[in-house]
């Protein structure tokens, strides 16, 4: 009986603590928070309520944005402001930048695995890691080699394709065009040949693995009251992120290292063609600064960057063209017409991909239009934001308080008709063209790319990427659902994953006369020491 009793009172004790958490978290988040004041955003909500949506969170927001372009969710310390107002982003982005920061909120939330990477700081921090990676970016080497690295792979991924054509087999698209990525990104970023469509590399599988279940930890964060107690108690999802970042950060601690004795020991080489090898240089200038901690927090933003955004928005690209193929034609017959010319209509894939030159990009108009189509409705990124710094009155004539956030939610603004028209739910490229030629639109309503002085940098390298790999698998392959019936919607992440798998059958067009590539082949491509790469597919 004492030993009943004693269950009973430490269980009695428990549920009385959690009920006075949960009373105090209730307390917190409607008190002070100018529920009926007019001059304040209608409340919808609490951030907490959410969760309730999890799955389908952004066509949740997408609906609450039909109601109301912009509205309140009530958090503990602030109230966040959910927003599709293109004059409200250009504020927050550009005319009133300065008074607007990612704030502690955010901060908080994404420090433990981005660190000080430029995604998540603010102030002389995020403008000394901007003018860098600006001044890097904009090199005509890193431009040349990473173009080399895009097309390489692109053409190893039509090898692999063909070898399931081949043997009319079903894949998974978003699989491969995660590998295809990992693989660009890693040599890009590194200078490391991670060779995920060809071979297997357990230990960078399993950083790819830790780094994305991370990124799903680290969001339902947002969703999660007690995501702080559970990381200081070491238990639920929060202990196995712990794991995650550690692994994380040994791995690219361990690629900081090698790449430097590498260098020191290629003192007079000039070949500093990968990011990852500029910036060490860089860090001689001050090492101070610029240590291995402060390099290793810079490359885990690029991955981000780089890694899932490109991938994700082809992936729905191919999924839009399965739905639509009298588009997908379009696209073949224009990527044929500025790159093969009647002497080269049988064109192996090495000599089709060197034809895809920075002047063959720069005409595939049609192409560029389509990507820019998906992403409207794709958005790599469905929701951002900012967080105030002073308190302030937004263009609509609503105040917010000092650490108010407004977020933007891309998603949600695709399907807004009073941005984009009646047929805002419509995939229609031809809203990007004029006479042919792709027609830039405003980037407070087209935020896919951020806007304002915090653009993306790799702006001009995910269009590059992309259309080299497009133009490659669209020239040589019809693509088609394996399943017209099946679903396809999303992950609710940081960044706007397909859920599950994109099962699809390709067809070829024509045979070239060759499908192998320096040595790499469909049947290499398809043995079975490729399953450990399957890591990556596990979280796509």
């Amino acid at each position: 009986m004492d030993v009943l009793f004693s269950i009973f009172c430490i269980i009695t004790t428990a549920v009385s603590l959690l009920f006075l958490l949960f009373s105090a978290l209730v307390l917190r988040i409607f008190i002070g928070k100018s529920l009926r004041n007019p001059n304040y955003h209608p409340v919808v909500g609490t951030v907490f309520g959410q969760l309730f949506y999890y799955n389908r969170l952004y066509d949740y927001q997408t609906k609450l944005a039909k109601k109301h372009k912009t509205s309140r969710l009530l958090a503990p310390d602030q109230s966040e402001i959910y927003t599709t107002e293109p004059r409200i982003i250009e504020y927050i982005l550009k005319t009133n930048f300065s008074n607007y920061s990612k704030g502690q909120y955010n901060q908080d939330i994404w420090s433990d695995l981005f660190g000080q990477g430029i995604f998540v700081v603010d102030g002389e921090t995020w403008r000394q890691q901007r003018k860098l990676a600006s001044v890097e970016f904009s090199t005509r080497v890193l431009r040349d080699f990473s173009c080399s690295v895009f097309r390489k792979n692109a053409a190893k991924l039509v090898t692999t394709i063909y070898g399931f054509s081949k043997n009319n087999q079903v894949f998974d698209v978003q699989a491969l065009l995660m590998r295809c990525t990992l693989d660009s990104i890693f040599k890009v970023g590194f200078g490391v040949d991670l060779d995920c469509l060809q071979g297997s590399n357990a230990e960078g599988n399993e950083f790819i693995k830790a780094f994305d279940d991370s990124n799903e930890i680290v969001y339902w964060r947002y969703v999660d009251p007690f995501w702080k107690l559970k990381r200081y108690l070491d238990i639920g999802g929060e202990a196995n992120l712990k794991r995650n970042i550690k692994f994380i950060h040994n791995f690219v601690d361990k690629v900081i290292r090698t790449k430097r004795e590498h260098m020191e020991k290629e003192q007079h080489s000039n070949n500093k063609e990968d990011i990852l090898s500029r910036f060490l240089v860089e860090s001689k200038k001050d090492p101070g600064t610029m240590t291995d901690e402060y390099l290793r927090d810079i490359i885990l933003s690029f991955m981000i960057a780089g890694k899932d955004t490109t991938a994700n928005t082809l992936s729905w690209f191919i999924y839009i063209l399965c739905k639509n193929p009298l588009i997908q034609e379009k696209i073949a017959q224009e990527v044929r017409k500025v790159t093969i010319s009647p002497q080269n209509e049988e064109a192996s894939v090495n000599n089709f991909i060197q034809s895809i030159t920075d002047e063959a990009l720069e005409e595939m108009h049609y192409l560029h239009a389509t990507l820019t189509e998906t992403l409207r409705l794709y958005p790599a990124v469905p929701v951002d934001g900012r967080c105030a710094d002073t308190d302030d009155t937004l263009p609509d004539g609503f105040k917010l308080r000092k650490g108010d956030g407004v977020y933007y939610m891309a998603y949600a603004m695709g399907r807004m008709q009073y941005i984009w028209g009646d047929d805002a739910q419509e995939f229609k490229p031809e809203r990007w063209l004029k006479n042919g030629m792709f027609q830039l639109q405003s980037p407070f309503k087209f935020v896919a790319f951020n806007a304002g002085p915090r653009t993306c940098l790799g702006k001009d390298f995910a269009y590059r990427q992309m259309k080299i790999v497009s133009a490659a698998l669209l020239n040589f392959f019809r693509f088609r659902l394996s399943d017209e019936t099946t679903n396809v919607t999303y992950r609710t992440m940081f960044t706007l994953h397909i859920s599950g798998s994109l099962n699809i059958h390709a067809v070829p067009r024509t045979e070239p006369p060759s499908f192998s590539i320096d040595g790499f082949s469909p049947t290499k491509a398809l043995q079975p020491s490729t399953e450990t790469c399957m890591q990556a597919e596990a979280v796509s």
